[in-house]
């Protein structure tokens, strides 16, 4: 696609006819190729075998292999492992460091909590000490700052490309170039970001890259990937292991295998993967700056709108802004706000400190209306949800 149809991205996605779906930042709606393959699947597994199905789809299956990599631009195939999410891959690869006393985790303000448990966790068994890096005047985080950090003690920078709160896309190309100078490993948790924005993991310079197949990419649940780069795979050994991930050579020996698929396991969500390779596919199809271009201008257009009413606000950092729109009016809770729309079939969520403690404690807030729109949103979307809060206010 050249240029974005919208009229047939909707045909694509049966959800359209059904919700205007502002939930995108927690599962998007799949397009029909997607949910047809998926299906497609389920509907061999129950008629052959399961085992059967896997070997007769087996192309299918590896092709998605071919088709994340192509999406994030990965040199090797080898470099991507399938994972049932997006959290699990993070941590398969986080708790595969060998991390000692005294070693730093750097991290960011907006950084979400799933992840930081995990550092909290691995420190306090380690010793390992987690840094929180301030913002810049954006509300990203500082480069500056992070230079000034940069010590023999710093063993990781990690944090989440596109935080779960807000529109914020941090700035993780010129983080990576300060990791590299200072041959730190570094780890993305691109969640959010895969399918929403570009996203490079050969300009990034990432070591790990973590991301799901449900959410702006349009795949189904219980899927998800992890990149890592091919010149740390063999430094690494998962805290778990299977006969997938390795191969039981002698009654007292094992052998990891050589790939990244060393983080898999070997049972996994068959039809999951073969929806995520279509995602992928589909997603290049429709052309990621196009989509990207497309949701960002939406998400503006409602960021514009809510601040034009009484008591509006939003609540989104950082020069660059995505497709997550949070905000809040003056009078209203945000709860009420989303199960107004829920009425009105709107779909949306909220986003409260539970998920991102560092960053809404130091603003101030507690919870925020988070409508994450994607490029098959409509502008009369926009219009009929703002409209929806604007009558509320005039009760």
């Amino acid at each position: 696609m050249a240029e974005l149809d919208i009229t047939r991205l909707r045909e694509d996605t049966p959800g359209c006819t059904h919700v205007t779906h502002l939930n995108n930042a927690g599962a998007g709606l799949m397009p029909r190729p997607v949910l047809e393959e998926t299906k497609g699947m389920l509907d061999l597994e129950a008629t052959i075998g399961g085992y059967e199905a896997a070997a007769a789809w087996g192309d299918k299956l590896e092709h998605t292999y071919d088709a994340i990599a192509k999406l994030i631009n990965a040199e090797h195939r080898e470099e991507i492992a399938v994972i049932e999410n997006a959290t699990r891959a993070f941590d398969m690869a986080f708790y595969s460091i060998d991390f000692k006393p005294g070693d730093k985790i750097l991290t960011s303000v907006s950084e979400y909590a799933s992840n930081v448990i995990s550092y909290l966790q691995v420190c306090k068994r380690t010793g390992a000490e987690l840094v929180v890096v301030h913002n810049d005047e954006h509300g990203q985080m500082s480069i500056e700052a992070l230079k000034t950090m940069m010590d023999e003690d710093v063993r990781l920078i990690s944090l989440s490309h596109i935080p779960t709160n807000g529109g914020l896309v941090q700035p993780v190309q010129e983080i990576g170039e300060v990791a590299r100078q200072a041959d730190v490993l570094y780890m993305v948790d691109a969640c959010q970001s895969v399918g929403q924005v570009p996203v490079d993991v050969q300009e990034i310079g990432c070591d790990f890259l973590a991301a799901t197949s449900r959410k702006y990419l349009r795949g189904p649940r219980g899927s998800g990937f992890l990149y890592v780069n091919k010149s740390v795979i063999a430094d690494l050994e998962p805290v778990l292991l299977d006969l997938h991930a390795a191969t039981w050579v002698a009654p007292d020996r094992y052998e990891i295998r050589e790939d990244a698929r060393r983080f898999e396991n070997w049972e996994t969500n068959f039809a999951g993967k073969v929806g995520l390779g279509v995602a992928c596919d589909y997603a290049m199809e429709v052309g990621i700056e196009a989509g990207s271009e497309r949701l960002r201008t939406l998400a503006a257009t409602l960021r514009s709108e809510i601040e034009s009413l009484p008591g509006g606000k939003t609540h989104d950092l950082g020069l660059v802004k995505g497709g997550i729109v949070t905000f809040t009016v003056e009078g209203l809770d945000p709860d009420e706000i989303v199960a107004a729309w829920a009425e009105e079939k709107i779909n949306a969520n909220t986003s409260g400190t539970r998920s991102t403690r560092f960053d809404m404690e130091q603003r101030g807030l507690e919870k925020m209306v988070r409508a994450s729109v994607h490029y098959y949103n409509t502008e009369d979307e926009i219009e009929k949800a703002v409209g929806i809060i604007d009558g509320m206010l005039s009760r």
